[in-house]
């Protein structure tokens, strides 16, 4: 007799009633019957996506209770009821290897054998296959929420927003007034603070019955949706519901309060993985941020004076998301810790090895003015470039494990804290992470036809 827990999880459940986690359950149960296994515990996420990076508690838990042995075997509607990620299936299969081989059987893909290599494989491949879903699946949703945004319709739920009715179309004239009274203070002078300070003396309240912040009053008065219009990508659309201020106003505003739209430009280009992160694989020389007309982009220098090939490019948006969830999944590793463990001890080595890697790094870049020059040759400039190029990336790498290493301090074998601070976190402290762990990634040439390839970008770690 096999003492088993249920796992069930839906990615959404917008209305709560937990109708999708409750059908699974049942059909687990029933598959319990028919194997003679007994059900001891069941858990289940609701509303939580495997592929969004969330804690899923109902997970971890019966993770622990397969540690502490309470439970031998996992019932699941769908292997990718149980992983969408693949370092959450690596997990998993470590876990399997550890506890002398739990088993997972599924309702709709029998038998889930991570014990042996073929089922491994087979479960790698299923993995990757939720993964492409997942994938598929986003790219559906943004093209979906861009529709809506072009037709100015409604999109999205939550906390209705301040000045209409829960339709979000429906405007409510007391909180009309408010926000117009807001915007004719704000462009005569008054500050965000004076504002908010005097609607919560005279008692009125948030949307959420909360009092009003300083950042409550210009996130109302900097949405476009107050004027009359839907917003994404930077471009503006007419919208379904009423304008309550004119959008002449609402561009003043923004620009007052130091939003960015059409007639003022977008906001300033940021590049992650400058600095020397990127490496063209033809030519080695250090790639550049370089913006053009089709988008953010990474480009290996072909200008005079700078020694590259002007061979190779990258798109920089799924580039840069690929580099920061590759630094996530470092950061959980037991590589890192003892590496961070190294670091801490090892101080004595560091004048040396900057003095070091600073002498290196003028002759190399004297020897790219020679070939500039054409004092040179190519053939001449690449054989000497090598050995000092060499020198370069061994001490850098003994510089990263025995530097201070507090840009990830907080994060350390915890990702998840990371993930739900990154989008706030400054670009500068985004790449002092990301330099702490990454000495730099080589961009090989792209195949034709395969789009972002994660194949043609090689990292090599610091940490």
């Amino acid at each position: 007799m096999v003492a088993a827990g249920i796992y069930a999880r839906i990615s959404s459940d917008p209305d709560g009633t937990r109708l999708g986690v409750k059908r699974q359950i049942e059909d687990c149960q029933a598959l319990a019957e028919r194997l003679g296994w007994t059900v001891t515990d069941t858990y289940s996420d609701n509303d939580v996506s495997a592929w969004s990076g969330k804690q899923r508690p109902e997970y971890q838990r019966m993770l622990d209770d397969i540690k502490n042995g309470v439970i031998e075997g996992i019932l699941v509607w769908h292997p990718d009821r149980l992983h969408r990620h693949p370092r959450e299936l690596e997990e998993l299969i470590d876990l399997v290897e550890s506890t002398a081989g739990v088993q997972i059987e599924t309702v709709t893909a029998g038998d889930y054998d991570l014990s042996t290599s073929a089922g491994r494989s087979v479960a790698r491949i299923v993995g990757a296959i939720a993964r492409k879903d997942s994938d598929d699946t986003s790219v559906k949703v943004r093209r979906k929420h861009a529709e809506l945004a072009a037709a100015g319709k409604v999109a999205g739920g939550g906390s209705r927003p301040f000045g209409y009715e829960s339709d979000r179309i429906t405007v409510i004239p007391s909180e009309a007034a408010v926000i117009r009274e807001m915007a004719e203070r704000v462009l005569a002078g008054d500050s965000l603070r004076s504002v908010a300070v005097d609607l919560n003396g005279r008692g009125i309240r948030t949307s959420l019955g909360n009092e009003w912040k300083a950042g409550g009053v210009k996130k109302v008065l900097m949405s476009a949706r107050v004027s009359g219009r839907r917003e994404r990508a930077g471009e503006f659309y007419d919208a379904v519901w009423p304008q309550i201020i004119t959008p002449e106003q609402s561009d003043r505003l923004r620009r007052k309060l130091g939003a960015r739209n059409r007639s003022t430009g977008r906001p300033p280009r940021r590049y992650l993985l400058t600095g020397g992160l990127l490496r063209c694989g033809r030519c080695g020389t250090a790639i550049k941020a370089r913006p053009s007309t089709r988008g953010r982009r990474y480009v290996c220098p072909g200008d005079p004076g700078l020694g590259g090939c002007g061979r190779m490019s990258a798109t920089a948006d799924p580039l840069e998301h690929f580099i920061v969830e590759a630094v996530l999944y470092r950061l959980d590793s037991p590589e890192l810790a003892a590496a961070l463990k190294d670091s801490q001890a090892q101080q004595s080595e560091l004048a040396e090895l900057h003095d070091q890697v600073a002498t290196d790094q003028a002759m190399l870049d004297g020897l790219a003015a020679d070939y500039a020059n054409k004092t040179i040759s190519r053939s001449e400039w690449m054989a000497a470039r090598e050995p000092i190029q060499l020198r370069i990336d061994q001490g850098r790498r003994r510089l990263a494990r025995i530097s201070p290493t507090s840009a990830i301090d907080d994060y350390a074998g915890n990702t998840d804290l990371l993930r739900s601070a990154w989008s706030d976190l400054p670009l500068s402290r985004q790449q002092a992470i990301v330099k702490v762990l990454l000495d730099h990634v080589v961009v090989n040439p792209a195949v034709p036809g395969r789009g972002f390839d994660p194949e043609r970008f090689a990292p090599l770690w610091r940490l």
